[in-house]
């Protein structure tokens, strides 16, 4: 709930009834983490800077020291120096209008971005990746070759009586991961985590008990033991011919399997982003497997902790519109006979090996919630778009030639938004804490649109020229 000025209880007055005090946002969602934590009170004070009371977690409070009284009325740059927005909107378009193989990367943003962004695409023929596209595709990759066992935040909390934690430790990168799973539950719970030590936010956990199997095992050779035991195998059938295994591994994970058969309901949670790659999807098909062969008998399910900068939103979106996931290039009304509309690769459309390869001549960078860089290998020569947050003004008048940058708005500072929470199945909505006068990344994407359609009709050529050199 957001409280207006106008409100008898606004907190534009403090409570000792002084002017001045923050304007407060009650229940607000936060927006930069997927958990999208939603019983917090945030104040935006008058020099934009903003705050919540008492927060628990470490990257919120990081996340906000990024938004002061400077990033509030950002201007555009184009080419090293001070622009206005129009200017900087012609610019961009023209660069896409020039573009035969445009890269549309970061993609942090909300649902409304995502839309407005896949229209654009498909204007100029883009490639689209995330930010976070490597976690991403190895959990996309897996759904696609085996499936996935899904659960929600509230099954964790209400229902889930162990919990098996894969090479992950839930609070280093998502803080309030125990307090929104289990803090103020009094159903006893067994945390078990296989490949890393014990969570430290875990050992304060009342009602819970928590332990450590295998913390320095290879993730592979685990999973390998563990899906052969899921399947029924004996563990004395079991060699395993690694020199760096634990010899009891296998009579460890057949013990491990028995708890779960035992367990009433069982969630093995995991992070993409921490699992080694390049094979990433071959851990997330094995923790499947395990969870399928638990279902024959129990009940068990996956938990993915990822999607981080609306990696998760910007997929479903994409997704929902095209059939495809991210990593996918949409190809113009206008193109050649014989080229498929849409074509997806998560290894071609990958932003690291399309930069080395030379294979991008402009890319747009989406980074709304945070000032996260374009990728350091993007050429100088090769023209860049940013749609980002303010503070990336400086970066881009160092870059100089070749550069746009419009500073947007951040979901759930200084517009609404809504945006996909960790488990993908809950949609939430986000309130503006600030409201500064910045344009979202929804109104530039579409205003951008506009241009490139308006220069394709007046130069016929250009597409035409785009779509017989991919």
């Amino acid at each position: 709930m957001h409280l207006s000025p106008t409100d008898p209880s606004t907190s534009r007055t403090s409570a000792s009834g002084a002017a001045g005090a923050p304007a407060i946002t009650r229940d607000w969602t936060c927006p930069f983490c997927p958990l999208l934590c939603d019983d917090l009170v945030v104040g935006s004070h008058d020099d934009g800077t903003l705050t919540v009371p008492d927060t628990e977690c470490p990257r919120l409070s990081q996340a906000l020291a990024q938004f002061g009284a400077a990033h509030t009325q950002g201007g555009a740059v184009v080419d090293g120096n001070e622009a206005d927005r129009d200017s900087a909107l012609a610019r961009a378009a023209q660069i896409l209008a020039d573009a035969r193989r445009p890269l549309f990367g970061g993609l942090a943003t909300d649902v409304a971005g995502a839309r407005a962004l896949y229209t654009l695409a498909a204007g100029c023929g883009a490639m689209l990746d995330h930010l976070h596209g490597d976690a991403l595709s190895a959990a996309t990759l897996a759904l696609q070759d085996r499936g996935s066992f899904f659960t929600t935040l509230s099954e964790v909390r209400s229902r889930a009586d162990l919990l098996v934690f894969f090479g992950c430790q839930p609070s280093r990168r998502y803080p309030r991961f125990f307090t929104r799973t289990l803090i103020g539950m009094e159903n006893e719970r067994e945390l078990i985590f296989v490949g890393s030590a014990v969570d430290p936010a875990a050992a304060s956990l009342t009602h819970a008990r928590a332990q450590t199997l295998l913390p320095h095992a290879d993730p592979y050779d685990t999973l390998a033991l563990w899906s052969a035991l899921a399947e029924g195998r004996a563990p004395e059938a079991l060699h395993n011919d690694s020199t760096n295994a634990d010899p009891g591994a296998a009579a460890t994970l057949a013990a491990l399997q028995a708890r779960i058969a035992a367990a009433r309901y069982t969630v093995l949670i995991y992070e993409p982003a921490a699992l080694p790659g390049p094979h990433a999807a071959l851990l997330i098909e094995a923790l499947n497997r395990i969870v399928k062969a638990a279902n024959r008998t129990t009940r068990a399910a996956c938990l993915a902790l990822g999607g981080d900068d609306g990696a998760l939103t910007v997929n479903q979106t994409v997704t929902w519109l095209s059939g495809m996931p991210l990593r996918t290039r949409v190809s113009t009304p206008a193109r050649l006979a014989g080229t498929a509309p849409l074509d997806h690769d998560p290894y071609r459309y990958r932003t690291a090996r399309l930069l080395a390869d030379g294979e991008v001549d402009a890319l747009l960078w989406v980074a709304s919630f945070a000032p996260q860089a374009w990728p350091a290998s993007l050429d100088p020569a090769i023209a860049l778009i940013v749609l980002g947050h303010p503070a990336l003004a400086a970066a881009t008048k160092a870059r100089g030639a070749n550069t746009v940058f419009i500073p947007v708005a951040t979901p759930g500072i200084d517009s609404t938004g809504h945006l996909f929470r960790v488990d993908s199945s809950v949609v939430l909505p986000l309130t503006a804490a600030r409201g500064a006068a910045l344009d979202t990344v929804a109104s530039l994407a579409a205003q951008l649109t506009g241009q490139l359609t308006a220069l394709r009709t007046t130069r016929p050529d250009a597409q035409r020229t785009a779509q017989e050199h991919p």
